[in-house]
């Protein structure tokens, strides 16, 4: 694994649900809504999951555009996330749908095209569409 992130998470007071959050040098607080047991003392692991992609989504635009000196003025992206039940299917799927707002007048067709493509290339959305492997370990 060439790149590594660490996170760790332990109980914190305030919530029943209420967890401290630790990664990369960042401390936050996450818990679930005030109707799922939770005390809304932060996000909810499917908050911090959406707002990843969107931030990447941004990010990786940005750094695009950045990259090959187009005049991108600015990058809005907005996700929604939820269960659905796909036509003929039985079982709830996760669905998420991006919605990226570029700015910058002086960008041609061309190039706003290829920065909504770039959109699905942020490294978090590879990982949410492709293959994940998660190994759980008694500590």
């Amino acid at each position: 694994m060439a790149e590594r992130t660490v996170a760790k998470v332990h109980d914190a007071q305030g919530s029943p649900l209420a967890v401290a959050i630790e990664v990369s040098g960042h401390h936050l607080f996450g818990d679930e809504p005030v109707a799922r047991g939770g005390a809304n003392l932060g996000p909810t692991p499917y908050d911090l999951l959406t707002a990843a992609l969107a931030q990447c989504t941004a990010m990786t635009v940005r750094w695009y555009a950045g990259q090959r000196g187009w005049p991108l003025e600015h990058v809005a992206v907005e996700v929604e996330h939820g269960k659905r039940i796909e036509a003929g299917g039985i079982e709830a799927v996760d669905a998420f749908r991006k919605t990226v707002t570029i700015t910058g007048p002086a960008l041609t067709g061309e190039q706003r095209a290829k920065l909504i493509e770039i959109a699905g290339r942020c490294p978090v959305h590879k990982t949410l569409t492709g293959t994940i492997r998660i190994e759980t370990l008694a500590g």
